[in-house]
C-alpha cells in the first residue's frame, strides 16, 4: 500500500468531511519487544485490512506510521466503512486492539492533505480512546444511533490543544473489551489460546515475551485494569 499521499478526489476548500483517525494500540511495544520485522508484518497486515473495508471509499488520506487518516463525505459512509473495518480488525488473531477517533465538520483542503480543527479533534479522541474503543463527536453518535447501533454519552471532555470542551461519545461496533483481558504491553486481548496467566492474579499476557517485558519494567506498560 502506498504509504504517502493518496490521489482522492477534492472537494472545495471550505467543505465538510467525515474524519477518521485508526491505530494499533500496542504497536510501539511490539516494535520494541518483538523487534521491527514483526512489527513491519502487522502493520502490513492491518494495512491490507484498511484497503479492504476502504473498497468503494477511496484510499486513506495518508499513513502517519501505523496510523490511518481516514476521510469520508458523510457519517454514514464512515460507519460503514469503519463498522466493516474494526469488526474484522477484532476477529483478526494477528492485531492488537485498534483505537479510532470520528468527528464531522469543516475542513480546509491542501493538495492532499487535510487541516483544520475538524481533523485536530479526530486525531484528539484517536490519541484519548482506549484499546478497543472508538470515541466520536455527536454528528457522529446521531448517525450510529440512527442505524441501531449502541451508542454511549461520555459527556464532555477536554481535548489537548482545543479551546472548548467537546461532547464525546462511545461508539460500540464490537463487544467492549473487559480492561483486565488486554495484554499491557502489546494490547492484544484475551483469552489466548496458547499462553495463560503465569501467576493466579495480574495481568494476562499472549505470551512469555510480553510477560517478561512486563516483570522489567511494569512501569513501562502501565496495566488496564
Amino acid at each position: 500500500m502506498n504509504r504517502g499521499r493518496s490521489s482522492q478526489a477534492h472537494d472545495p476548500a471550505g467543505a465538510s468531511a467525515t474524519l477518521a483517525f485508526v491505530d494499533l494500540a500496542g504497536f510501539s511495544a511490539i516494535a520494541d519487544v518483538y523487534g521491527d520485522k514483526t512489527a513491519l508484518a502487522v502493520v502490513e497486515i492491518f494495512e491490507s485490512m484498511v484497503s479492504e473495508a476502504l473498497d468503494g471509499h477511496g484510499p486513506p488520506i495518508k499513513w502517519i506510521g501505523d496510523e490511518a487518516m481516514l476521510s469520508f463525505p458523510e457519517p454514514d459512509l464512515a460507519i460503514q466503512a469503519l463498522g466493516a473495518l474494526l469488526q474484522a480488525c477484532r476477529k483478526e488473531p494477528r492485531l492488537p486492539l485498534t483505537r479510532a477517533g470520528l468527528n464531522h465538520g469543516p475542513v480546509i483542503r491542501r493538495a492532499n492533505d487535510l487541516f483544520g480543527s475538524t481533523v485536530n479533534i479526530a486525531a484528539r479522541l484517536s490519541a484519548l480512546a482506549a484499546p478497543g474503543q472508538l470515541l466520536a463527536t455527536q454528528p457522529i453518535a446521531e448517525a450510529a444511533a440512527a442505524k441501531g447501533i449502541v451508542v454511549r454519552d461520555l459527556g464532555k471532555m477536554a481535548l489537548r490543544s482545543v479551546a472548548a470542551e467537546v461532547p464525546v461519545f462511545e461508539i460500540e461496533f464490537a463487544p467492549t473489551i473487559d480492561p483486565a483481558w488486554i495484554d499491557p504491553v502489546c494490547k492484544m486481548h484475551a483469552p489466548y489460546e496458547f499462553y495463560r496467566r503465569a501467576h493466579p492474579e495480574g495481568p494476562w499476557f499472549c505470551s512469555p515475551v510480553c510477560e517478561e517485558a512486563y516483570r522489567r519494567s511494569p512501569k513501562s506498560y502501565p496495566s488496564s485494569i
